[in-house]
């Protein structure tokens, strides 16, 4: 029998594809006022994996990753997912996005993203959204699976969420220690 457990607290991520890279410090900013203290940003990677968003945003386009300092429920995704969408919406010019914003957490086990579209390997959360489970941790690394977004596979990347998953130790770590009432060190 299994006994069920509360989840852990997860590493909230999240990438921007973006166009027009003066307009990411003020989402950024957005961002930070609305989930709280950035604590890491990755470089820029270029995005040049699908024409999907080429045609709505034009091109070139980028993807740069933000984490936050406050760990959230895992439960809260699908609610992170409708004020990003919300974002997006309110800077559109007529039905064409400045930028996608795909928010998701991390785990010790995994890094998961939020979205509206249904698929089979997804689950569904509430509100019309839906898990999509982008990649998996073993054996020290992050490995991609059949359905994983291309630039989600790039080593460049996992790198990136490899210095986060370190990143979160520190902060469920140090959110435990504050559980229990003991002194940081």
């Amino acid at each position: 029998m299994s006994i069920p457990q509360p989840p852990k607290p997860a590493k909230l991520v999240i990438g921007v594809i973006i166009r027009d890279r003066a307009v990411l410090a003020r989402l950024a900013g957005d961002l930070a006022q609305r989930f709280g203290p950035v604590d890491m940003v990755s470089p820029w990677f270029d995005f040049d994996y699908t024409n999907y968003y080429k045609r709505e945003m034009g091109a070139p386009l980028y993807r740069r990753m933000f984490s936050f300092a406050d760990l959230i429920r895992q439960r809260d995704l699908a609610r992170i997912k409708l004020a990003t969408n919300k974002m997006e919406k309110a800077e559109s010019v007529g039905d064409r996005r400045r930028f996608n914003i795909d928010p998701g957490y991390l785990v010790y086990e995994r890094w998961v993203l939020a979205t509206g579209k249904n698929y089979s390997h997804r689950i569904y959360l509430e509100r019309g959204i839906y898990a999509d489970l982008t990649l998996i941790f073993q054996k020290g690394g992050y490995r991609a699976l059949p359905w994983t977004y291309p630039d989600y596979a790039q080593p460049d990347l996992q790198r990136f969420l490899l210095q986060v998953r370190r990143r979160y130790a520190t902060d469920l770590q140090r959110e435990q220690s504050d559980d229990r009432g003991e002194q940081p060190q």
